[in-house]
């Protein structure tokens, strides 16, 4: 049987090759300087701009990036297709798109006062564009802030003591943001003492699990996978409403500082770990691979094609819109230098690639177990990864809940994150307000009830799982429009720019997604669920008649966002001359 660390191997490999040439080689390529001012020092406020260390920046990057999807997505496409085709997507599309779209986004964001991918967009090829980009943007985040609320739900009720945990280390990041931002205490000797803190939290909560409605309750709430899980989600919600509106320096920073060393921990341990128990045999059960190395084109399913579905079902791992929105929404406003684009933006994206390896691997060592979607993640990632610990002595017992913690902290950052850029988005499309219901979509604390009504009610009806792969859709069609945006600013900047690093990677992506989009709303829904006569409940049908919109709505904003930027690339490219200096920054 193949052993595991082949598919490290091959993607520490591919992974080493694209940071330290083709990151090397667009950092030069956008110019990064490490003496110009960044948004983050002009336009400092102590609320949104705020710079940052490069460590604690990267930490919280990384950890708002890096949600649940690059853990659902690699295992239900290893169980589909094969390990395979997952690890293929994973180890090529990661440094040739996904990394190159998160790091021209930071930079053109960077180049713009830290504003958003749909200002920049706007900027170029006028009002409607941006407004297009914006709304497509936050209806794409509506749809994070359901999924990863709901998957947190879920590993709450599975692992309460990741509930309890991530409490205590949600109480040590206030604590964290006053020692380091209000009483300017010593960086180093608080990292120490707080990490351990957090640390010491895993072990608290495997002592003192949380269960809010134990097995048998009831809740007057509609009921989603069981009571338990059904009164978790509305209170993570209400959590990110809260989290996103206060200052980055109060919660923000700190707890993604703090958090990244359990990611970290988690995702670098479980690499090293496949290593020690490959070479040394010291983990509990052999570290091979245990599902097939290739489903063929239909898949496990026998209905669901490897082209285009496979590129839609790994999204975050190997490319995903949603970093898009981080980089340019709160990242920009952060980094310290520019210079830092290059580890945070592409390092970033790196990193969150070894994390669906890491996903891919669990799911290779524990095997295909019952379920499907989110239901086989879960207990895969968990029972695979305390596996995988028992290479350095950890029993299973203790390493399972560590690493339902680690995807937790992932789910959190993100979830709140998504809040925050979805206020930011409002703001944009608003731009002044001039009435009171303009002012009240735009304010920190009625802004994110527009977000989370909806959200919950869409976890709420029981459509969620078939909305993952309209989430995935959306998703990489967003990284597409990404791409567009940066290759426009490209073009505008300097007529002899090359536009291939950035103008294939979206080419590719607008191709892949329409046809994805296409399949969800024609075949998955049009098809099976109506002209087939599948049998369905009112709010069942409801949802199928709400994809297909949602999908043909998503192709058409998308499509029109492209021909808009390929028109004024043409026009830029057709006129000399008339591109923007100093790469779309104004100067002072």
């Amino acid at each position: 049987m193949v052993q595991v660390i082949w598919l490290v191997v091959t993607v520490l490999a591919l992974f080493t090759v694209g940071y330290f040439g083709y990151s090397k080689y667009l950092s030069q390529f956008v110019e990064l300087d490490e003496g110009r001012d960044t948004p983050a020092h002009k336009y400092e406020d102590g609320q949104e701009y705020v710079p940052a260390k490069k460590p604690v920046l990267l930490g919280h990057h990384y950890s708002s990036i890096a949600g649940g999807a690059p853990i659902v997505g690699p295992i239900t496409a290893g169980v589909v297709w094969g390990w395979v085709p997952a690890l293929a997507w994973i180890a090529i599309g990661n440094p040739l798109l996904g990394s190159v779209h998160d790091f021209v986004s930071l930079s053109s964001s960077l180049r713009h006062d830290g504003k958003s991918i749909g200002y920049i967009i706007g900027e170029y090829v006028g009002e409607r564009g941006k407004n297009m980009l914006l709304w497509f943007a936050f209806l794409t985040i509506i749809l994070v802030l359901a999924v990863f609320a709901l998957v947190t739900g879920i590993v709450f009720d599975a692992y309460p003591s990741a509930a309890t945990a991530s409490l205590l280390y949600i109480a040590l990041a206030f604590v964290f943001g006053v020692y380091l931002y209000q009483l300017n205490l010593p960086f180093i000797p608080g990292t120490v003492l707080f990490v351990a803190g957090v640390f010491a939290s895993v072990y608290a909560g495997i002592q003192f699990p949380l269960v809010l409605i134990p097995e048998g309750g009831s809740t007057f709430l509609p009921t989603v996978i069981n009571p338990n899980v059904s009164a978790w989600i509305p209170i993570i919600i209400i959590y990110a409403a809260l989290a996103s509106a206060l200052p980055v320096w109060m919660l923000l920073q700190p707890r993604d500082y703090l958090s990244s060393f359990l990611l970290y921990a988690g995702v670098g341990g479980a690499l090293l770990a496949i290593i020690v128990g490959t070479f040394l045999g010291t983990s509990s059960e052999p570290l091979v691979i245990n599902i097939s190395a290739y489903n063929g084109f239909w898949g496990s399913t026998g209905i669901t094609p490897l082209f285009p579905m496979l590129f839609i079902t790994i999204a975050c791992g190997t490319i995903s819109g949603f970093h898009s929105l981080v980089s340019s929404g709160t990242t920009s406003k952060q980094l310290n230098k520019e210079t830092d684009a290059r580890l945070i933006g592409y390092g970033g994206m790196i990193g969150e690639g070894l994390l669906a390896t890491v996903a891919l691997a669990t799911l290779a060592v524990a095997g295909v177990t019952a379920g499907g979607g989110i239901g086989r993640a879960l207990p895969n990632f968990a029972d695979g990864g305390g596996i995988i610990l028992t290479s350095f002595g950890i029993p299973a017992a203790y390493g399972a809940p560590f690493m339902a913690l680690v995807l937790v902290s992932f789910l959190l950052t993100s979830t709140d994150t998504a809040v925050r850029l979805g206020r930011y988005m409002l703001e944009e499309i608003v731009g002044t307000p001039e009435t009171q219901v303009e002012e009240y979509a735009i304010h920190r604390y009625v802004n994110p009830i527009i977000q989370g009504v909806p959200a919950y009610l869409l976890i709420a009806s029981g459509s969620w799982l078939t909305l993952w792969q309209l989430f995935g859709g959306a998703n990489q069609l967003l990284a597409a429009l990404a791409l567009t945006t940066a290759t426009v600013w490209l073009a505008n900047w300097d007529d002899s720019k090359q536009l291939i690093s950035t103008g294939a990677p979206m080419v590719i992506m607008t191709g892949i997604t329409t046809l994805g989009l296409l399949w969800v709303a024609l075949h998955d829904n049009l098809y099976v669920k109506f002209i087939q006569g599948a049998e369905m409940t009112t709010v069942q049908t409801i949802s199928a008649v709400v994809q297909i919109v949602l999908a043909l709505v998503l192709i058409y904003i998308g499509i029109s966002i492209v021909k808009m930027g390929y028109d004024n690339i043409q026009e830029v490219r057709d006129s000399p001359g008339a591109a923007v200096t100093d790469g779309g920054q104004t100067d002072d």
